[in-house]
């Protein structure tokens, strides 16, 4: 057992665990209850279940002192981890009025007091990776809360603001210029011992031939998914994959999730007037994929778009926008291992029926993005936060 220093992994835990309590600062008592869809969380929910994380695989196995919370609250908070034991309907996380946020944040202090002493203690290195990965769990949960409000505070016709300070996506720098690779073996992910924190999804390093392709240097605009709008792109079924297409009728979709009358888009700071050179966001996969073919180009693959973020480092808008779609199905590299133990339920068993998309985006904690990073949605969903960059054959 190697101990190091505890005053950074403390500080981290602090401010990790602080900025949860500050994402619902804003809010009011009804709002830590709203669950607008079946896919969204509350925000109570999630302070909840990024709490048992640490209580169920930290604190229970390691520390023969500790009063876990009561046994039922593990059924209300946890997600998908069959392992761990029964589970509450995702769609009904919404009803669960008790028990109460009193109640919730008293359970935080407590597990956040214990983690605090076992690191003052000394904790293993395998605990303290853990202890990471629960970091690095709570951080995406911060940036799932702040789209499942938007989701929610979108279906309110008073069109609420979550804070009028709320952050946007910054404005694009470039001039719509081609980014160019050439043909070549190239290598993406990182190895399974990298001291850099990644996930299991994103290992082990891969070799991949790339042809010769070339990455927009920006993101699709409002004002460019506008003219795809008024050309009839929602209408025209020859540029849509099949399902997508069906999901276009069904739901009659002919804009992007957010957009509004009059110029006007929904967003964490209320309805805004939509600014026609930010980048055009809260789009499905399908709506990528047939925007890239009525602008005569396509999506990336994921490891082109890795290759042109290594490659042209400060060429383009790569993190903190919005992720990306690409054009990659979510499966594993190979020689994939997921983690022992119920913690490998966190990436591997949700690879089938996803896309890729990389990058980060506004809403991602600081720090939170990395050139590996791989997340996945359904290519049905748009209430994250995803844009389009273009790709094309050379």
């Amino acid at each position: 057992m190697i101990r190091h220093s505890p005053a950074p992994v403390l500080e981290r835990l602090r401010s990790i665990r602080d900025r949860s309590i500050d994402l619902v600062a804003p809010l009011e008592p009804e709002d830590l209850m709203l669950q607008g869809m079946a896919d969204a969380s509350p925000p109570k929910w999630h302070l909840g279940h990024t709490t048992w994380f640490f209580d169920t695989f930290l604190l229970q196995p390691n520390r023969p002192n500790w009063q876990p919370m009561p046994e039922c609250w593990g059924v209300l908070f946890n997600s998908y981890y069959e392992a761990a034991g029964p589970r509450h309907p995702r769609p009904q996380r919404g009803l669960l009025s008790r028990p109460s946020i009193a109640e919730v944040m008293q359970w935080r202090e407590r597990v956040d007091q214990e983690l605090q002493s076992w690191l003052l203690e000394g904790m293993a290195d395998q605990q303290a990776q853990l202890l990471e990965l629960g970091l690095q769990h709570e951080q995406q949960h911060q940036e799932l809360l702040l789209m499942d409000l938007l989701d929610g505070f979108s279906r309110n016709p008073l069109a609420p603001s979550y804070d009028n300070h709320a952050p946007t996506p910054p404005a694009q720098g470039r001039s719509g210029q081609w980014l160019e690779l050439e043909s070549g073996l190239i290598s993406i992910g990182i190895e399974p011992g990298d001291p850099e924190f990644h996930f299991d999804n994103e290992t082990p390093r891969q070799r991949v031939w790339l042809d010769a392709c070339a990455l927009a240097d920006r993101l699709v605009t409002n004002a460019e998914f506008e003219a795809f709008i008024a050309d009839g792109g929602y209408r025209q079924p020859q540029l849509w994959m099949a399902e997508g297409w069906s999901l276009v009728q069904e739901n009659g979709w002919s804009a992007p999730r957010y957009w509004r009358a009059d110029g006007m888009e929904f967003s964490l700071r209320g309805l805004q007037p939509r600014d026609a050179e930010a980048p055009v966001r809260h789009l499905s996969w399908f709506e990528a994929d047939a925007y890239a073919r009525w602008a005569g180009a396509r999506l990336p693959t994921e490891a082109e778009w890795e290759q042109a973020a290594r490659q042209w480092p400060d060429a383009a808008d790569w993190f903190d926008s919005l992720w990306q779609w690409t054009a990659s199905p979510y499966t594993p590299y190979r020689g994939f291992k997921p983690a022992a133990g119920a913690v490998g339920e966190y990436n591997g068993k949700f690879m089938s029926s996803q896309m890729v998309l990389r990058g980060s985006c506004f809403l991602s904690p600081p720090g939170h993005s990395r050139l590996s990073y791989r997340n996945f949605f359904g290519p049905q969903c748009r209430w994250q936060a995803a844009g389009i960059r273009l790709a094309v054959d050379r």
